[in-house]
């Protein structure tokens, strides 16, 4: 059965699950042929204990319709993370996690599935695209920045600090890219098999 990409994209007030809270998260789920095959998405109910990170809270001041999208409706996460993991299950293929960073947002998300939801169906793996990136352009990890990746790669999709919207976004830039590394002979083509050994006849003794 075919894998999905399943690009995600976190909201939250802090750097980490548990002294922070997620906020919010989005799910796209793509075949490699770009069809988007489902998506998810919900709010969050805070953390009890919890509190948000000044930076973060900060930066949030400068997003107030971002800021008003992931409060809107919120919902307790022993009540979201179930049905998450229900719909990861449902889908026709095993969920391949994919982000933009995939540390940041595949902590959050592991955390509150195994917390809430007691499994991941992502088992404890992530794929980074900006370590795929890295490796179709060939440059360093830090220079591996949007701006100096190939226009060609991205579709018109806004970038709006709203999770659904993000994680779309940033599924069909991870699709772009994995197309264009299969046109070129990249992951998506097999490996060529060793040729066998001839077998030869010994000679009579």
């Amino acid at each position: 059965m075919p894998e999905l990409y399943v690009s995600c994209d976190v909201e939250a007030d802090g750097p980490i699950p548990g002294p922070h809270s997620m906020l919010s998260f989005g799910a796209a789920a793509y075949q490699a042929d770009k069809t988007l095959c489902g998506t998810f998405s919900a709010n969050l109910v805070e953390l009890p204990g919890a509190a948000p990170d000044p930076a973060t809270a900060e930066w949030w001041r400068t997003q107030p319709e971002a800021w008003a999208a992931c409060r809107r409706d919120p919902e307790e996460p022993a009540t979201v993370m179930p049905r998450f993991r229900r719909w990861l299950d449902e889908l026709p293929g095993p969920p391949v996690f994919v982000a933009y960073p995939a540390a940041f947002d595949f902590l959050f998300i592991y955390w509150y599935l195994m917390r809430f939801a007691g499994h991941s169906p992502f088992s404890h793996s992530a794929l980074d695209i900006k370590t795929y990136a890295m490796a179709l352009l060939g440059t360093e990890y830090r220079e591996t920045v949007k701006r100096r990746m190939p226009q060609r790669w991205f579709d018109p999709h806004r970038h709006t600090h709203v999770a659904l919207d993000d994680a779309i976004e940033q599924g069909a830039l991870f699709i772009n890219m994995l197309h264009e590394d299969r046109a070129r002979g990249g992951a998506g083509v097999p490996a060529p098999q060793p040729a066998r050994p001839k077998r030869t006849t010994r000679p009579p003794r």
